[in-house]
């Protein structure tokens, strides 16, 4: 059974932040709170974390990994990002976005998407995730936790404990999400092209 976190969505406790990374570190897989619904993530670099989050999902390889990042620099380390995807990012960041972008080689192989390689990219607006990001000191790998057969993401911590909590090493309660997962836009063409709708307004990018 996962350990249970309550850390408070506008001002998180330090200790238990901590706690919540060095779990991280040592190979957990996390449900966690964000601007938009409840996420699963692990430590980019920890391949059995990601298969335990591809199972859980029951995922395939076509689907694209998002790296959660702290704010524009970090973006720069994993993703190509030229003047104009700049300022569209700038402009956007940070917020309920996934921004698909080509991918550079600190990205592991293994999360690319196959044929395109390219990666997510979100910087979130959640107090509890910028915590997290910034005792990690490097993205998180995500993705939303949405179960199979569900028709949306997990919204309630008590829920997720029900019915994930034996799969998961850590639950972080930051109280109720939202239903609706980030809008995406891929950006790594020459216009943006919207692939999915939700929070994030899309109006900006068509």
């Amino acid at each position: 059974m996962s350990q249970y976190f309550y850390i408070h969505p506008d001002n998180p406790q330090t200790r238990l932040v901590k706690q919540a990374v060095a779990l991280i570190r040592d190979g957990a897989v996390v449900a966690y709170p964000t601007d938009s619904a409840y996420a699963l993530g692990c430590h980019l670099g920890d391949k059995p974390a990601l298969e335990r989050i591809i199972r859980i999902r029951e995922l395939n390889d076509r689907h694209n990994f998002t790296l959660l990042c702290r704010d524009l620099s970090e973006i720069a380390n994993y993703a190509k990002v030229d003047n104009a995807t700049y300022r569209l990012l700038k402009a956007h960041t940070p917020g309920a976005y996934t921004f698909i972008l080509a991918a550079t080689g600190e990205v592991p192989r293994r999360i690319l998407h196959p044929k395109r390689k390219t990666i997510g990219i979100r910087v979130p607006d959640h107090a509890i995730c910028q915590a997290l990001l910034g005792e990690l000191n490097e993205p998180l790998l995500t993705t939303t936790l949405q179960l199979p057969g569900d028709t949306d993401p997990l919204n309630d911590p008590e829920e997720i404990r029900e019915r994930v909590g034996s799969r998961l090493d850590l639950i972080i309660d930051g109280g109720f999400g939202a239903l609706e997962p980030t809008t995406v836009v891929d950006l790594s063409g020459d216009d943006p092209v919207i692939l999915r709708e939700g929070r994030g307004d899309p109006a900006p990018f068509r």
